[in-house]
């Protein structure tokens, strides 16, 4: 299982939990995970081609990737982050 970091404003759809643990052996799979407790939750992360949305970012431990294919170890952390902007 992994740790997952939930960013303030995707926790709409973790009823308020900003951490979550989630099974899968990459992070496409620790997001179907998510996806299958809290629906809607991969859709804000995850486009329709399967890449990482531009204003969010995704960090295993403190290492970023962009690839849902990328392996995860038990007991990993992944952090999913969203861009903020204004002005």
């Amino acid at each position: 299982m992994a740790r997952v970091l939930i960013p303030s404003q995707l926790t709409a759809y973790t009823a308020g939990a900003t951490r979550v643990e989630a099974a899968g052996a990459t992070v496409g799979a620790v997001l179907d995970d998510l996806d299958s407790r809290f629906p809607g939750l991969k859709f804000r992360v995850i486009d329709e081609q399967d890449r990482v949305r531009r204003h969010m970012r995704l960090f295993i431990g403190q290492a970023e990737t962009r690839s849902v294919a990328k392996a995860l170890g038990e007991g990993d952390e992944l952090l999913i982050f969203g861009a903020l902007s204004g002005g």
